[in-house]
């Protein structure tokens, strides 16, 4: 007899008895549910002189058959904090809830056939009684799912204020959109055009207050997928430019979407860094991803109208060569040709040496573009060599009037800046390259000091044929005077100093003023799927309006077939 029992008397079995025991008596006690301090409910002897604490959960995703060993390594640890702050007499309201919406749950129900309202509350479920059985403190009766009518209609709410809010930059503060309504029809802030507000349009008028609206309808390059058939935010991409659901190819296509304008609040958001109390590396990381950049708009005139640049650097305009547009620029259609202009060099045409034809300027953009929609923004902006092809088509330097050739090249991003950018290879090492490969001119701007020559093994010279790199340092001006006499930057300055001088004379000719720009992107939020909360906003002629509370909320319509519509994963011209 005594050899069949066990050695200890506690045993896995005896264990899950215990545990489901004391949690069937934590359910039955409402152990973990917060006395409500307020309201109706209210429970005064509860929470009284009780400090009251809020322990919220990252919400997950219901988009598999249950939790993953991720979740609980997160999740036990604020249950630690909550079971210590309820030792010490606190009021605590250790809460979860469900991420219930998006790409991933909609296709899990793709995969198996089932509705994504189905799936999900089933997901749900499970996972509810997951964390129940591994013993989590969270109040149930405040547990949500993003896809509860009664949750969404707040989202909805939320949509409808910030897009009938402004940013008032004098104030730096958001404001009601009827706020700034009213400054037009009074004639204290004057429009765009100068013309009384009574004179415009109801289209023109509405324009006018939706290029203020903090959220705001775009066409902007994103990130699309026609093999999921929506598009992906850069977290769904893979570092091979892959959707990370499916390994589908993923494009950069530009299409209309909802977007924030988080760019408004870019100074704030840098000041506000000052007053966290984290470690000063994640503030530093911070401060680059908004990255502030002074400088100056350059109008660099073309057949087709300016095309603006901006540059940190207007003083080095003299040495300005050629002109970069990314790919999506608007401007690329307007300018390339279907001919290449006489005289042009071989290498700008792609000519080949067994006498094959060149393409035509149209032909090879459009070639470029399709290889450049296959990458991410991370892959175009890797330090590496760069490529481009020309387009045929020139621009006007506005401070010596020479024309510049015009290239279209992958590592400019419509998200920076304008889009376009003036390059000038004498001071920076990979327009060097990039113009050394062309056949480009590269002008001296400034003048090496002697010790550069030295390192170099090189005799003292302004003929940048000599030079073996970019000088990218600091020396005195040269070559930087106009010859009309209109703006002359030769001689010792400091960069400070001569970009204020180059901005105010930019200024006085209208061809450019100083200028600030951001990293930061505003954000783009929408997407082409229908697993997700509808936009509370209705559509008439002259753009979007938002409906008022009382319409709210605007349920998910039912349908029979909600998965994405099929695509050649491989057809980056397809439309969601």
């Amino acid at each position: 007899m005594a050899d069949t029992l066990p050695p200890y008397r506690y045993t896995p079995e005896l264990a899950a008895e215990i545990e489901l025991r004391w949690q069937d008596r934590w359910e039955a006690d409402g152990t973990y549910e917060a006395p409500n301090p307020a309201g109706p409910l209210a429970d005064p002897e509860a929470v009284a002189d009780r400090p009251r604490r809020y322990v919220l959960d990252m919400f997950p995703y219901p988009s598999g058959a249950g939790l993953h060993v991720g979740h609980p390594f997160g999740y036990i640890s604020t249950d630690v904090y909550a079971r210590y702050r309820r030792t010490r007499g606190d009021n605590v309201l250790h809460a979860m809830g469900y991420d219930a919406f998006g790409l991933p749950a909609e296709q899990f129900a793709v995969r198996t056939g089932a509705h994504p309202r189905t799936t999900t509350e089933d997901n749900i479920a499970t996972m509810r009684r997951q964390l129940r059985r591994i013993g989590l403190g969270h109040d149930a009766r405040r547990s949500v799912a993003t896809t509860d009518v009664e949750f969404y209609r707040w989202t909805q709410w939320v949509f409808t204020q910030i897009f009938e809010s402004w940013f008032d930059t004098e104030a730096d503060v958001a404001r009601p959109i009827a706020e700034l309504l009213a400054a037009f029809e009074s004639g204290e802030r004057p429009t765009p055009d100068g013309r009384a507000w009574n004179e415009l349009a109801e289209g023109e008028r509405r324009a006018i207050i939706d290029d203020h609206r903090l959220v705001y309808s775009a066409e902007m390059p994103v990130n699309w997928c026609p093999g999921l058939g929506t598009v992906l935010a850069n977290e769904e991409v893979t570092a091979e430019g892959r959707s990370d659901i499916g390994n589908y190819p993923v494009f950069r296509r530009n299409m209309r979407q909802w977007v924030m304008r988080i760019t408004s609040y870019s100074d704030r958001l840098l000041a506000d860094l000052d007053l966290l109390d984290w470690p000063e590396p994640i503030k530093v990381m911070q401060r680059n991803w908004i990255g502030r950049s002074t400088g100056a708009n350059v109008c660099f005139a073309t057949e087709a109208g300016d095309v603006e640049v901006f540059t940190t650097r207007p003083d080095t305009l003299f040495g300005a060569t050629f002109v970069v547009l990314a790919p999506e620029h608007p401007m690329v259609d307007a300018l390339v040709g279907d001919a290449w202009p006489d005289g042009t060099p071989e290498r700008w045409t792609q000519a080949t040496a067994d006498g094959a034809a060149a393409p035509s300027p149209h032909e090879a953009v459009e070639a470029y573009r399709a290889s450049a929609s296959a990458k991410t923004d991370r892959e175009r902006q890797e330090d590496r060599q760069k490529s481009g092809v020309a387009i045929g088509a020139f621009a006007t330097n506005p401070v010596n009037g020479e024309q510049v050739p015009i290239f279209v090249a992958d590592y400019v991003l419509m998200g920076y800046g304008t889009g376009a950018i003036m390059a000038v290879p004498a001071g920076d090492e990979r327009d060097f390259e990039f113009a050394r490969d062309y056949g480009l001119q590269i002008t001296a701007i400034q003048q090496p000091p002697a010790a550069w020559f030295e390192v170099r093994d090189i005799e003292p010279s302004l003929d940048t044929s000599t030079w073996p790199e970019a000088f990218v340092g600091e020396g005195e001006y040269v070559g930087s005077a106009d010859l009309n006499g209109g703006i002359d930057l030769n001689g010792e300055h400091t960069i400070a100093e001569a970009v204020a001088l180059i901005n105010g004379w930019l200024e006085s000719v209208g061809r450019g003023e100083a200028a600030i720009t951001y990293r930061l992107r505003d954000w783009l939020f929408s997407r082409q799927r229908y697993w997700g909360e509808p936009f509370p906003i209705v559509w008439d002629e002259h753009g979007p309006r938002s409906l008022p509370d009382s319409e709210l909320p605007v349920q998910l319509p039912e349908v029979d077939d909600y998965s994405p519509q099929a695509h050649d994963p491989n057809d980056a011209d397809s439309n969601p």
